[in-house]
């Protein structure tokens, strides 16, 4: 096997990540900005911000089909032409219709990134090392929304016209995004799928130990052995039933705990605090730094201590954070940076676990035959409840309070910790083969 090779094109794959981070967080800085010259309100101003997670749900169902059909590396060169063109595009609108579209657009090269780019890697990785390989893209996402953040903090006092940059920027790591893309191969258990052993065997050799390498073509083979063709109808056999409520409801969790709301308001939640506009931005700089350094934990230690410990202890600490913020805001207590500590937690908790492992979980569970579409329904999930969620943040903190809303995302923690005790089997060190019987 060529460790190196296999790093490399992980990398690469997981770089669909740090566009999927970039797109969704560079809005945070340009709120104050689109607020101002599109003239919305919190009703609008909800639908502009989350607008792009219509295009995730549409994205995540549409690249199950594409990368069936088309290969998963094929599905990858699109979603990086949709990134470039939604940066264009919402950096030259003038209207608030055409901003939204453009953001819609980018949400499609979101929403099927979220789900190739993981099963790529999931794909191309030996068992004792998908885990960390996997939690690559997390780490991508991550460094994508601290570099939004930057850039967000580096053009905001360039003048009226600093939001327009904010969005154009993402044109250069798309174009980057690209290239690369045309370097690494398909993977194999697509080119089995296919019956282009050939292929499948020149890879293989790459990625798989020489021991194992007869054994792992066989293993595959007998997984698509039923040579029946993938379809939404099959997901729903009773024989998947486990599994994909298993998936879809993993995937809501990691939403209806509230860090996209976190993520995207962030700037939105300081001012509350009586913070100005640069602190606030340099404040989410911060978040983006842990939101980083939190996610190397998971790379290092989650093919060691599990996927399941990982999100229950997230969740824990999670609904902790989010309750000493919701107090905070309820007694209007604002003093010796308990919110800014609190909010770290929260964030660090949220990247070592559920938004690490999620990924990794998702993109391990489903048998080789249903894989494409079994995420894509998954990961439509995730971005719909992202959505709800996105959207009714602003309105919830306009006509509630944000002390009740934090409250009720450290509830969903709560219920998140039910559910993974009770539904969530360790998959660790299991070929992704050996982890269909633990479903099926």
């Amino acid at each position: 096997m060529n460790s190196r090779f296999v790093v490399l094109i992980s990398i690469t794959a997981a770089l669909g990540g740090l566009l999927f981070g970039f797109d969704t967080a560079i809005i945070s800085g340009a709120i104050p900005y689109i607020q101002d010259y599109f003239k919305l309100n919190a009703v609008t101003l909800g639908w502009a911000v989350s607008s792009g997670l219509v295009g995730c749900a549409i994205g995540s169902l549409s690249a199950g089909y594409l990368a069936d059909q088309y290969g998963r590396r094929m599905a990858l060169i699109v979603c990086a032409l949709l990134f470039a063109l939604s940066g264009a595009g919402a950096a030259l609108s003038h209207k608030l219709f055409s901003f939204i579209l453009f953001r819609i657009i980018g949400g499609l090269g979101v929403g099927a990134a979220a789900m190739v780019s993981p099963m790529y890697i999931a794909e191309i990785a030996p068992a004792d090392k998908r885990g960390k390989l996997v939690a690559l893209y997390q780490l991508a996402i991550v460094t994508g929304i601290l570099l939004a953040y930057f850039t967000n903090y580096a053009l905001n006092n360039i003048g009226e016209n600093n939001w327009r940059w904010m969005f154009g920027s993402q044109v250069v790591p798309s174009f980057i995004f690209l290239c690369l893309l045309l370097l690494v191969p398909e993977t194999p258990r697509w080119l089995v799928g296919k019956e282009r052993m050939s292929q499948a065997m020149q890879i293989l050799q790459k990625i798989t130990y020489t021991d194992q390498l007869q054994q792992e073509l066989q293993q595959i083979k007998e997984s698509f052995r039923e040579n029946e063709k993938s379809s939404f109808v099959r997901l729903f056999e009773k024989r998947y039933v486990k599994v994909m409520i298993a998936g879809i409801l993993l995937a809501v969790f990691q939403q209806v705990t509230g860090i996209n709301a976190i993520l995207y308001y962030a700037p939105v939640i300081f001012n509350q605090t009586g913070l100005g506009n640069n602190d606030s931005l340099l404040y989410t700089i911060i978040i983006g730094i842990v939101n980083v350094l939190s996610t190397f934990i998971a790379i290092g230690l989650v093919d060691k201590v599990g996927r399941k410990r990982f999100l229950l202890n997230g969740s824990i600490l999670m609904g902790l954070s989010l309750i000493v913020v919701s107090i905070c805001f309820y007694f209007q207590f604002y003093k010796y940076y308990l919110i800014l500590v609190s909010v770290l937690v929260y964030v660090a908790s949220f990247g070592c676990t559920l938004g690490a492992v999620t990924w990794v979980y998702l993109s391990e569970i489903f048998p080789n035959n249903i894989r494409a579409l079994a995420m894509s329904i998954s990961t439509f999930a995730l971005w719909l409840s992202d959505f709800l969620i996105s959207y009714s943040f602003p309105v919830m903190t306009a006509y509630f309070s944000t002390s009740l809303t934090l409250g009720i995302y450290a509830l969903c923690c709560v219920i998140a910790f039910v559910f993974v005790i009770t539904s969530i089997p360790e998959t660790k060190g299991k070929s992704l083969e050996e982890i269909e019987t633990l479903f099926i």
